[in-house]
């Protein structure tokens, strides 16, 4: 059985994902310079951090980092 997410994924907001063990964490952020932001510095604490991009209410847009951050 597969679980379901506990929201609705907001129009316009990043998304990112922190893996851990045993549930993986879900963060938004509403715009592009906070959530790198965030990405940076859940990294930087040696987490494993997944980016997923711009939410447009279908699909993910803007999912590769800038390149400043992929050097992380």
């Amino acid at each position: 059985m597969s679980s379901r997410k506990g929201f609705t994924m907001g129009e316009g907001k990043y998304y990112l994902t922190i893996k851990s063990s045993p549930n993986n964490i879900t963060l938004f952020r509403k715009s592009k310079k906070s959530a790198i932001d965030t990405f940076t510095k859940y990294k930087e604490l040696g987490k494993e951090v997944e980016w997923l991009g711009k939410w447009d209410g279908k699909k993910f847009t803007e999912d590769s980092l800038p390149t400043s951050v992929k050097s992380l």
